[in-house]
């Protein structure tokens, strides 16, 4: 007998969504998501455009401007979409490259014999997700507009002017819809940081990015006639180096005498202990890594310790040096070039073409074996370094295996400081990094034991940017953490045994505390990368001061929104006002009502957007370099909030 209740489900429910209506309705699946990220990545889809036009050898300057409305324009002096009739949709080509997805020039029609936007959606997805779009083309002795509203054309492709015979190229202006991104306020930084990368993996290329939204306006520029070699000086800048110039070698893949594919190489090692290498494919970041990556370590491994055996630079009974101690101190690049790039997922962050990596590996054999051969001395100083950090992982190898959980249900194992929680479910688990036996002891009598740990730290843990990993794991503060985590460290780090998915860091509100905060950060970022990269740290913000009048009581977390409550609430009553220097001068109650309760607390979730950008601020402000950390707090000085120390 047919339920009555039950919702009929026939053809007529079956929906087909045309045009762009299917980015609209699920933004996420062509942009990765609506937050700020994605909001940036509109402004790279388009920009990758021009970058294609560069690739192809028409465009040689490309203008963003964030305009005072926070709509952005993208200019380029390339050739200009093409504005004639499309045969197959009978619509104006532009119109066809704006309104449709998976339609441009880079689709088998010769028009790019390298595009990084061969995966994405491009331009088409940047108009749907717009409140306004307007496209310029300068071509033909002519400049062709067409307006859009939400991806839909509000009227045909026009010609608005004439121009000269030799300007082309193209203006695309966008507003993104408020109605469909979390917040519409671009950053500057994060897109000046992004457009400097492709300027140097696209030698003579000159990217400007301009802030009209400041007075006078914010504008950086970047051209890098050195490419690649010039990005790996500038990641290099502010360590100390083994070789003065980088090391740079190339090869081309020709087939049936086409260029099907490339890949350029530039290295160099420093004297610290952190490996940089940075891949990337048609220009495209793949944080992920992929074939090209695989080729890169399995040569370099290769050939380094070839050459080491040759020229008995390590004893002949010695085990081979590993792809680890090899990498040590390493910056390169990898930038690949493709014709027909295969990303693994929309977001393009890992490289699929297993035939790439032949062609890497053997570039680095044959330019990194003549490099060594023809460089002796330099040689000589990379394989010592790549010895003395063998000897050190040794070491390293055999401490770390002292604080190694047994399993994550036998807590004798665990450091005695902790006050562990009782739920075992890790998703559930919090556990509190904390300064001083005193803001320790607090914490602990505030906390729910229920699912929140505390683990006391007893002063500052090493800076481990300056220490190479055997003394690193020799730290008794360090062994700690580790031991508590239980996910291990490094090449070992395992997420699944992983003891809590909020690590926060809860120090005091002055220099000490934002010191100890940076050290840890510091350790996470380099050692326990996926935990940042994941989500899992947090940083506490304990209340700067408690305001008590009467009946009225209330806790403020600067200086700013001090003054506003005192201005609120009448300053002639003349409330008690409780300035708190340490998490320790607050009873239990009161950190936990402030700081630690899930319901009123206030956290900062730590990410990392540009890991570029993240691992040149670890070694500015954690270097050995003194000159360029001082330049930097006296240009930020305006930033340090006055902490009355």
């Amino acid at each position: 007998m047919e339920n009555p209740t039950k919702q009929s489900y026939d053809a007529s429910q079956i929906q087909v969504l045309e045009g762009l209506e299917a980015v609209r309705r699920r933004p996420g699946m062509y942009i990765g998501s609506t937050d700020t990220r994605g909001l940036h990545h509109l402004v790279t889809e388009v920009v990758d455009n021009s970058i294609d036009e560069a690739l192809a050898g028409y465009c040689t300057h490309i203008e963003i401007f964030i305009r005072p409305d926070n709509s952005v324009s993208v200019v380029d002096n390339g050739r200009g979409i093409p504005v004639g009739l499309h045969e197959k949709t009978g619509k104006n080509a532009l119109t066809v490259a704006l309104t449709m997805l998976h339609a441009g020039g880079k689709f088998g029609g010769g028009g790019y014999k390298v595009s990084g936007g061969l995966h994405g959606v491009g331009v088409s997805c940047v108009n749907a997700l717009s409140e306004q779009l307007r496209a310029e083309v300068h071509r033909d002795g002519h400049v062709y507009v067409q307006e859009f509203i939400r991806g839909e054309p509000i009227n045909e492709v026009h010609i608005e002017r004439d121009t000269d015979e030799d300007d082309t190229g193209t203006v695309i202006t966008f507003l993104p819809d408020h109605t469909i991104f979390d917040e519409v306020n671009f950053v500057f930084d994060t897109m000046s940081s992004r457009f400097r990368e492709l300027a140097f993996l696209n030698a003579g290329v000159r990217i400007s990015v301009t802030d009209e939204r400041e007075t006078p306006a914010h504008v950086k520029s970047f051209c890098y006639e050195g490419g690649i070699v010039s990005f790996v000086k500038y990641l290099n800048k502010n360590k100390e180096v083994l070789h003065p110039e980088p090391i740079y070698f190339c090869a081309k893949r020709m087939e049936d005498d086409a260029e099907t594919g490339s890949v350029e190489i530039a290295m160099q090692y420093n004297d610290g202990y952190n490996e940089n290498i940075f891949t990337f494919a048609n220009n495209i970041n793949t944080i992920e890594g992929g074939a090209h990556l695989v080729g890169f370590k399995a040569a370099l491994t290769r050939v380094i310790n070839d050459y080491a055996k040759k020229y008995n630079l390590i004893k002949p009974n010695d085990p081979s040096l590993s792809g680890e101690d090899i990498r040590e101190g390493l910056t390169a690049i990898v930038s690949v070039k493709l014709t027909e790039p295969q990303f693994e997922g929309q977001t393009k962050t890992k490289l699929g073409n297993a035939d790439i990596r032949p062609l890497v590996d053997g570039a680095v054999a044959d330019g990194l074996t003549r490099f060594l051969e023809e460089n002796p001395a330099c040689s000589k100083l990379v394989i010592e370094k790549c010895v003395t950090a063998s000897r050190a992982r040794d070491a390293a190898r055999k401490a770390r295996e002292l604080t190694r959980r047994k399993s994550a249900l036998d807590s004798t194992s665990l450091p005695g400081k902790l006050a562990d929680c009782q739920e075992k479910d890790a998703s559930k688990c919090e556990i509190f990094i904390v300064e001083g036996d005193s803001a320790g002891g607090s914490a602990k009598m505030g906390r729910n034991r229920a699912f929140q740990a505390i683990l006391p730290l007893r002063g500052k843990i090493l800076n481990v940017e300056k220490t190479r990993l055997d003394k690193v794991l020799a730290n008794a503060e360090i062994k700690a953490m580790i031991t508590a985590f239980g996910a291990g460290m490094d090449a070992d780090f395992d997420e699944e045994k992983l003891r809590y998915h909020k690590i926060i860091c809860m120090t005091d509100a002055d220099v000490d505390g934002s010191h100890i905060r940076i050290l840890l950060l510091t350790f996470f970022y380099r050692h326990m990368r996926p935990l940042i990269d994941n989500g899992y740290v947090y940083i506490a913000q304990p209340p700067l001061y408690q305001i008590k009048r009467g009946s009225f009581l209330k806790y403020v977390y600067s200086d700013e929104e001090l003054d506003q409550t005192l201005t609120e609430i009448g300053r002639e009553p003349k409330p008690t006002i409780q300035r708190y220097k340490g998490l320790g001068e607050m009873n239990p109650d009161q950190l936990w009502e402030t700081t630690m309760d899930p319901e009123s607390r206030i956290m900062l979730k730590v990410t990392v957007e540009d890991a570029i950008e993240a691992d040149e601020l670890f070694t500015l402000l954690m270097g050995d370099k003194v000159e360029p950390r001082r330049e930097f707090i006296e240009q930020n000085s305006k930033l340090v909030v006055d902490l009355d120390v």
